[in-house]
């Protein structure tokens, strides 16, 4: 399996912005082949120990069951919608993806 976390930090970092981002996300990103997990929200700001990482205000979670799985999400009309319907609000975007099991 393949885990593709993303961590949005965005220029206006209103509710309102937040909760665009978000239902974006959910609009977009949802419902693609070989998705075992998705999950979509904001930092959690009450949770500030010092091994936390809080230069975030929005957090996206995807597992895909193949690699596979997930190079045809990165190429998707609907992940590109997302992309064009929300990169002009991005300061900075960090992806990690990783092998799971």
């Amino acid at each position: 399996m393949i885990a593709h976390n993303v961590y949005f930090s965005l220029h206006d970092k209103s509710p309102e912005s937040i909760a665009k981002l978000v239902n974006s996300a959910k609009t977009h990103l949802t419902g693609h082949a070989g998705v075992l997990f998705f999950a979509v929200g904001e930092l959690a700001a009450g949770l500030n120990r010092p091994v936390n990482d809080l230069d975030f205000d929005v957090a996206l979670h995807v597992v895909f069951a193949t690699l596979a799985d997930h190079d045809l999400y990165q190429d998707a009309p609907r992940h590109h919608k997302f992309i064009d319907e929300c990169k002009q609000g991005w300061a900075k975007v960090r992806v990690f993806d990783s092998l799971v099991d």
